[in-house]
Parts: structure tokens; C-alpha cells; sequence
């Protein structure tokens, strides 16, 4: 019951929030209360349509993953790594960022756990702060910030465990030209979107992640991960 109500608390707070803005989850598995999982992932959005004449844009972001479990159905999760953006605008030539830093941070809580069925509540941000391009004697700079809520459920096998979920995501592309700043938000009338994926599981400590979201943006994650 505390769980639950945790759980509602933390919906409600974050669905008002003016801040919330698609990121990867980080799958159905959840460390223990004190332990620690790390990392590597590569998240690639193909396609992120944004509102009115804006365009679309894309990204390829690369993290070290790091997990901890605060209890054992509640996980604080953090990645830091290096991530581009390239926005096409309507009618123009598409704008390519060059790599540079990106980083985020979520949450997961795991209020259903049967014998083989699991279900999970997470909340995930991803900023990326690519390089400055020159167009036209002008500094462009921009940052892509990705929000997203996610409910996920799963049935394990015995060496895989795929799962599927709704997610309610935002993107943002913040765009400098200059010192002229235009926040330029996703098409809000695609926010919700589904999520399939699977646990591979490679030894007692190893697992492999694939990640695809669909409807609310086109892209895919591919992660491995240890448990220490």
C-alpha cells in the first residue's frame, strides 16, 4: 500500500510539472536494496516530429549507465556520455550539431512482483549539448532535452524477458541564434506512444537490453549491462 501511494504521489507531482518533456528506459530490471548496476548504452531517435512548422530533428547518444537500489522495488538511475543533434526544419537545409556532452537521470519503482510477471513505473530525462555550428556568418547553438513517463509490464522466460508499455514523452529543441533563444517543443498531439523490449540475459551477472518506442517518436536503444 505505501508503495502505491508513493507511486500515485509521485504521477501526480510529475504530470503537473511544467518541466515534463522521449528517453530510453532503462528495461524491467531493478537492483536490489544496495546494489549497483552499470552500463553501456547507444539511444538513436530516427524521428521526433516537433510542433507547427518546426520540422523534425534526429539524435545518437552514447551513455555509461549507473544504477543504484535504494530499496528493492526503487532504483535512482544516471548516465553521462556524449550525444548530436540534427534538426531539419521545414522548406531548409537540416542543421547538423556536432557530438558533445549529454547526460540524465530517472527513477523506476517496481510496484508489481510476481513469480514471472513484473510491473514497472519509471520516469527518465535525457539532455544532450552538442557542439555550436556557424550557418550564415550566425552561432547556432541548441540542446535537446527528452522527458518521458513510462508504465511497463513483463513475463520472463528462462533467458529472456521481453516487456511492453505505454510512455507519455516530450521532446524540446532549445535553438540559439545568436543570442535570439526559441524553445521549440514536440508535436504535443503525439505524446503517447508504445515501448517493446527485452532482458537478454547472458550470464548470472550480464544482460543485453533492446529498446524500440514507436507512435510518439521513431527510435530504438541498445544496451549491456553488469551487475557488481
Amino acid at each position: 500500500m505505501k508503495k502505491l501511494t508513493f507511486l500515485i504521489f509521485l504521477f501526480l507531482f510529475l504530470n503537473i510539472s511544467p518541466f515534463l518533456y522521449p528517453a530510453p528506459c532503462y528495461g524491467i530490471k531493478l537492483p536490489k536494496k544496495g546494489e549497483i548496476f552499470v552500463g553501456y548504452q547507444t539511444y538513436r531517435i530516427f524521428k521526433k516530429y516537433l510542433e507547427k512548422n518546426y520540422g523534425k530533428v534526429r539524435s545518437l547518444q552514447h551513455f555509461l549507465l549507473l544504477s543504484f537500489g535504494v530499496f528493492d522495488w526503487f532504483s535512482i538511475d544516471l548516465k553521462g556520455g556524449c550525444g548530436n543533434i540534427k534538426q531539419h526544419p521545414q522548406n531548409k537545409d537540416e542543421i547538423d550539431y556536432s557530438t558533445s556532452f549529454a547526460g540524465g537521470y530517472g527513477f523506476r519503482i517496481k510496484f508489481y512482483d510476481g513469480e514471472k510477471t513484473k510491473a514497472v513505473f519509471g520516469f527518465q530525462h535525457i539532455s544532450a549539448h552538442p557542439e555550436k555550428v556557424f550557418l550564415e556568418n550566425k552561432k547556432n547553438r541548441s540542446i535537446l532535452d527528452d522527458w518521458q513517463l513510462s508504465i511497463l509490464t513483463s513475463y520472463s522466460f528462462k533467458k529472456i524477458t521481453p516487456y511492453l508499455g505505454l510512455r507519455w514523452s516530450r521532446t524540446d529543441y532549445i535553438h540559439w541564434e545568436d543570442s535570439n533563444r526559441k524553445r521549440k517543443k514536440s508535436d504535443l498531439t503525439k505524446q503517447v506512444g508504445l515501448i517493446f523490449g527485452f532482458d537478454l540475459s547472458l550470464n548470472d551477472k550480464m544482460w543485453l537490453n533492446i529498446e524500440g518506442q514507436f507512435i510518439d517518436t521513431e527510435a530504438i536503444a541498445f544496451s549491456i549491462n553488469f551487475s557488481l
